[in-house]
């Protein structure tokens, strides 16, 4: 029967006397026999269980792991799976640490940004339910428009991109921001006192989204055009806004339509706006519209609805 010597299995196998030799003197691979000289020799048996240890090595798998297999105590496909589930595990983790990484080199708060991006779903989720629980539970609100807000959940996925944990951030330190709890608090108030009392409540028609979308168009021309809010041009920008919206509300064009404009604009919160867009980001849902450039323009115009 053929036997090797610890020189000629390094050859056959790639691996070092040295290796070979410790895996010898653990019990890996015992050897066959001996010389009359006393080196250890090895048989064909030795030189395939090696080939399976070093595999089994270059996949990560630890010592002890690759004796029990040999020993048969367990197989390789249990210890494949387990250690490409570990691997699995340890790329999400890597994936994640890569967007947080990134997220810092471009101004990020690095321990938010960990923590925030270690926590799981439902330690997300907990966010967002504590803030509808805040600004929604003292209220008596239309139950579709609560069912809505509160259904919606945060998916970051495992190996977020560095502009999906960015979002979330951004999301997390607006929910917990006490002014816009306490703007969406406000809202809901009116919410309730005008439902009690009868008003419609349902969503704006086609005439005030139009306008709407008018006043932004109006604004992005004049960001583009390097207009500053506080220009004589502005002004100008202001009044056309101003007579479309008289237009599309059937309202004078005076006090009326300013009271009724400032009115709306307390349902109308750009912070609103953006939770919306940050949601489909961390979600990866289809871009939202983000207008908040346009509507802090017209803000700063004097636009009564912004």
């Amino acid at each position: 029967m053929t036997r090797y010597q610890i020189g000629e299995l390094a050859r056959m196998t790639g691996l070092t006397v040295r290796t070979i030799r410790f895996y010898s003197d653990s019990g890996l691979i015992p050897p066959a026999d001996r010389t009359t000289g006393g080196y250890r020799t090895y048989d064909v048996d030795a030189v395939a269980r090696l080939k399976l240890v070093r595999t089994l090595r270059d996949l990560g798998v630890d010592l002890p792991t690759a004796g029990r297999v040999l020993a048969r105590e367990v197989s390789v496909t249990d210890v494949a799976r387990a250690h490409a589930d570990a691997i699995d595990a340890q790329m999400r983790t890597l994936r994640l640490r890569r967007a947080v990484l990134r997220a810092v080199a471009k101004g990020g708060e690095m321990e938010l940004m960990n923590e925030l991006a270690r926590m799981s779903d439902e330690e997300r989720q907990r966010i967002l339910d504590d803030f509808f629980e805040e600004v929604f539970g003292p209220y008596e609100l239309d139950p579709q428009f609560e069912q809505h807000m509160r259904s919606v959940r945060v998916e970051l996925p495992d190996d977020p991109s560095t502009e999906q944990l960015e979002a979330w951030v951004e999301l997390a330190k607006l929910v917990q921001d006490p002014d816009f709890r306490a703007a969406v608090k406000r809202m809901s108030q009116q919410h309730e006192e005008q439902r009690r009392d009868g008003k419609d409540m349902s969503p704006p028609g086609d005439n005030q989204m139009e306008a709407f979308n008018f006043a932004i168009a109006q604004a992005r021309e004049a960001l583009d055009a390097g207009i500053a809010p506080e220009s004589a041009e502005a002004q100008a920008v202001v009044a056309r806004v101003n007579a479309n919206w008289a237009e599309a509300l059937g309202l004078p064009n005076d006090e009326t339509l300013v009271a009724k404009l400032r009115e709306l604009s307390d349902f109308a919160d750009p912070r609103a706006e953006r939770y919306w867009v940050l949601i489909a980001k961390v979600n990866g849902w289809p871009a939202m519209p983000d207008h908040s450039r346009e509507r802090a323009w017209l803000r700063e115009a004097g636009q009564p609805f912004g």
